[in-house]
């Protein structure tokens, strides 16, 4: 039984978040390379501001805007998942190669297999859901023994290994690239918020739409696979298919999301480890919470970074990075 105290703390952290969110998106709003007057926000919102601000706000920075916090959001659940599944707190898309195998995918999907601009849309999260779903089935197959079961450090450390050769793979696509191709990929590798369309998030949300309510469905088979494996035996939890549902649904978000962000790591990381800081490990608790601080991570990582440099700035996957790496070694050194 979750304690009454805790379920209050979520709530409270819950409205924290949104509201932090929500304060971001305004600040975001007005800050950029061509800024808009905070107090013609509502106005222009209303339909009542000029050619420009209109353009400015709808064009470009809303939909910048809500790609940027559902992509975290994607990347924070995927992470929380992945961190379930394998028992280890190093656990993220990033770390472990699945973005990698992501971008591989959407990278000989962009360089070989020409298509019309309104397929390409949508086209991406499911290129990208099979490159990483192919990463991911074969660091599973290399972190498994039939006698011990998945080895979560094992798990990792593959992981990176497969990272770097696809990090090797992608490099050799690109030398053989056309120079606009290659921008493309380059951009991408980066972490840069590429999908800055209204398209793009109607190609992201249906899978976070699906996916948040199925994962809280199956939070406490989640808390279950935390166990020692044969205690979950014991108390008849199906370990391996429970397992490999799971992936393959960390695998969906996180390839949706950086089909459209690019490479972007450690927000899987950062965020579920914050949400459990704040209200334990019970997965019904936290992964709301990890979920919402994903968005507003990456949110501010982006925001940030595209208003310290002009004009282009700086890419949210190097914002995040900056923040990240410290953190995972920290992590590494203490676990």
């Amino acid at each position: 039984m979750i304690q009454p105290e805790l379920v209050k703390k979520q709530r409270i952290l819950i409205g924290i978040l949104s509201a932090l969110i929500m304060i971001t998106i305004v600040i975001g709003m007005g800050l950029g390379y061509a800024s808009l007057s905070y107090d013609r926000l509502i106005p222009t919102i209303l339909g009542q501001g000029t050619f420009k601000e209109e353009f400015v706000l709808f064009s470009i920075r809303l939909p910048r805007v809500f790609i940027t916090v559902l992509a975290g959001m994607a990347l924070a659940l995927s992470g929380a998942i992945l961190q379930g599944i394998t028992r280890n707190d190093l656990a993220d898309p990033g770390i472990i190669g699945i973005n990698s195998g992501a971008g591989v995918a959407i990278a000989v999907f962009f360089l070989f297999f020409p298509i019309e601009a309104g397929s390409f849309i949508y086209m991406l999260p499911l290129c990208a859901f099979f490159g990483a779903l192919i990463t991911a089935i074969l660091i599973y197959a290399f972190s498994y023994k039939k006698s011990e079961g998945l080895q979560p450090v094992k798990m990792v450390l593959v992981g990176v290994g497969f990272s770097m050769a696809l990090s090797g793979v992608m490099l050799v696509l690109i030398s053989s690239a056309e120079r606009e191709k290659v921008d493309f990929i380059a951009k991408w590798l980066s972490g840069n918020i590429w999908g800055t369309d209204w398209p793009f998030i109607w190609a992201l949300l249906p899978w976070l739409l699906l996916l948040i309510p199925f994962t809280l469905y199956k939070a406490n088979r989640l808390n279950l696979l935390s166990l020692n494996e044969p205690v979950a035996i014991g108390i008849g939890v199906s370990i391996e298919k429970e397992r490999i549902i799971l992936l393959l649904t960390a695998v969906a978000l996180a390839a949706s999301a950086v089909s459209v962000t690019g490479g972007i790591a450690f927000i899987g990381l950062i965020a579920p480890h914050m949400a459990k800081a704040l209200v334990g490990p019970r997965n019904q608790l936290f992964i709301p919470i990890a979920i919402l601080l994903g968005g507003w991570l990456l949110l501010f990582a982006d925001t940030l970074g595209r208003n310290l440099v002009d004009p282009d700035g700086l890419p949210a996957g190097i914002m995040v990075a900056l923040i990240g790496a410290p953190y995972f070694m920290y992590l590494l050194l203490k676990k």
